[in-house]
């Protein structure tokens, strides 16, 4: 079918991304700084076979950038068992929380360490494949 006959599929997204964990003096205060999205739209297949591979690069390249050119496409058999989605939206809305605790004003006495611990995801020291060619050297994108 085409795409204009395609009815797709409603479909509801949400990604949730922690930033920190707000300690308050009060257990019932404790919260997390965080950002949020959730999309609501219609989830269409894309059937165009250099759609699919410019859609499948740029999630590569998202994720480690540079790396879509520098690792082999995918071949027929990949790429006929990969589904491609597009999605058209309809809703979104996102919502966040920063800052520090909101402690009673008769709480800031207590005795209690109250602030944010903040929650970081860092990439490791690149390690090798163990059948690697040892004269293939580490790509510069992955040194930086």
């Amino acid at each position: 079918r085409s795409a204009r006959q395609d009815p797709g599929l409603a479909v509801c997204l949400t990604v949730t991304h922690v930033d920190g964990l707000v300690l308050a003096r009060s257990a019932f205060h404790h919260s997390i700084n965080y950002r949020s999205v959730v999309v609501q739209g219609i989830a269409r297949q894309v059937t165009d076979e250099d759609e699919r591979r410019t859609a499948l690069d740029a999630i590569v390249d998202q994720v480690v950038a540079g790396r879509a050119a520098d690792s082999r496409p995918a071949n027929a058999k990949e790429l006929a068992a990969t589904a491609v989605l597009r999605l058209d939206l309809a809703e979104v809305s996102a919502k966040l929380r920063t800052g520090g605790p909101n402690d009673e004003p008769e709480d800031l006495a207590l005795p209690y360490w109250s602030g944010v611990v903040p929650v970081r995801q860092t990439y490791g020291t690149p390690e090798p494949a163990a059948d690697l060619d040892p004269s293939i050297p580490l790509p510069e994108y992955l040194s930086r």
